[in-house]
């Protein structure tokens, strides 16, 4: 009897809903295609995600879902839910459905990028923190709904004008939430592409520029918000149809984000988890193809590194001495040629950490690994582009050989290094 009068119900509901009233025009029309695209798309990343076990595909498929709800206000009011003389039940559904949720987007898009920068990040018990806002205004509506629809049955929580998720508190924490975890991201990523010079001798081919495009594409979301929000404080009134451009910028911006990020599957190798999104020396480092610990060197040559070029003669020594030993192994040896060499597995070799060998490198060299590296992969290249032994190989074959792994860093850092493209290097 109890199933007969849930599956009743849920008929109910379900012919209620297909029911309501939905007018077509410029405003709910194309507000209604991105609706429609974002879903799908947000159904494509999940599956995906859940087919190759990445969870970066799921928090953009999560991020998908709140940004189609968020324009779900303006289209579902421009299509004629909010008249309440025609269909009161849709009316109660606008306003007692918490569709606008800015206090989860922060959270996600700082998830989002740590999976997609992190190979190695897992959500953990306390990541739950940072979604408590969000889960304490859900429950907040679900108390409004049960008040005033179930129990009371009038607007008693709410006054029949203005939705929960419109209200000026919340529009404001919402606001100042995704300000702060942009910022984060944002920091994240910078710190990032700080330390993969440090640590990467192929820095270039994985600065992704999905995930600076992704963040560009939010910011701008923010601030078009913000300059609405100093418009009303200015006391410029924004009618319904004006707003409507505002929601239609954002639709714009989600779309870009599903297409672009559906097609942007980044396979990273490098896990970077900085300590309090704070880049540090020495960072904490893991990899998915290495999980050996590299040796400690003896506290007295940190301190030498430390002191810079006014140490004392027999210190200036110790550096000469470990200068010598890092061109040995990388000239001599010529372990730049190895196209995925990192400073982690270069100091294992040296019997050393990895920061203490940035440290020297930055010191004795005044360059970071990744243009250290570069630099004697470029003077390779150049040394052999001018011997008649190699007239019969191509310019790429030889700078795969010198240990370029793409041929648009091995550009970048010729045209670095050189002043001149390949071909002009030739020509001169």
């Amino acid at each position: 009897m109890t199933f007969y009068k849930s599956l009743c119900n849920i008929t109910k509901a379900f012919y209620v809903f297909s029911t309501m009233p939905f007018y077509f025009n410029k405003y709910s029309g194309l507000l209604l295609i991105f609706f429609v695209h974002g879903l799908v798309y947000a159904i494509l990343l999940y599956r995906k995600g859940l087919l190759n076990d990445k969870s970066s595909d799921k928090w953009l498929s999560f991020f998908l879902l709140l940004a189609i709800l968020y324009i779900c206000p303006w289209m579902l009011g421009f299509a004629g839910w909010y008249d309440g003389r025609e269909c009161l039940a849709c009316r109660n559904f606008l306003f007692y459905f918490p569709f606008q949720q800015t206090l989860f987007f922060g959270p996600v898009i700082l998830f989002y990028v740590h999976s997609l920068l992190n190979p190695l990040f897992q959500f953990k018990r306390k990541h739950w923190l940072h979604f408590i806002p969000g889960i304490l205004f859900l429950l907040w509506n679900v108390i409004i709904a049960v008040t005033d629809r179930l129990v009371l049955h009038k607007y008693f929580l709410m006054d029949g004008e203005n939705d929960p998720d419109f209200a000026y508190w919340y529009i404001i924490a919402g606001l100042i939430s995704i300000i702060v975890y942009l910022i984060s991201a944002i920091q994240y990523y910078y710190n990032y592409q700080k330390f993969i010079v440090q640590e990467l001798s192929f820095a270039d081919t994985v600065t992704f520029a999905w995930v600076r495009n992704f963040l560009i594409a939010f910011f701008i979301y923010v601030f078009s918000t913000l300059i609405i929000a100093v418009l009303n404080i200015a006391g410029i009134d924004i009618k319904y149809t004006q707003a409507w451009w505002y929601y239609l910028l954002f639709a714009l911006l989600f779309y870009y984000i599903a297409i672009a990020g559906y097609n942007n599957s980044i396979e990273n190798k490098v896990s970077f988890e900085p300590d309090f999104l704070k880049y540090r020396m020495p960072y904490q480092l893991n990899y998915t193809q290495q999980g050996t610990e590299p040796l400690v060197v003896d506290a007295e040559y940190e301190e030498i590194v430390q002191e810079g070029t006014d140490a004392k003669t027999e210190d200036n020594n110790v550096l000469t001495e470990w200068k010598q030993r890092v061109l040995t192994a990388v000239v001599d040896n010529k372990e730049y040629r190895n196209a995925e060499l990192t400073l982690t597995q270069l100091a294992k070799q040296l019997q050393t950490n990895a920061s203490f060998l940035s440290k020297i490198i930055n010191q004795c060299f005044k360059m970071n690994f990744n243009d250290f590296i570069n630099y004697y992969r470029v003077q390779e290249v150049k040394e052999r582009l001018v011997s008649a032994d190699n007239s019969h190989l191509t310019i790429m074959s030889i700078a795969y050989d010198a240990g370029f792994n793409s041929k648009a860093t091995f550009n970048r850092s010729f045209k670095k290094i050189t002043g001149k493209n390949p071909k002009e290097f030739i020509k001169s």
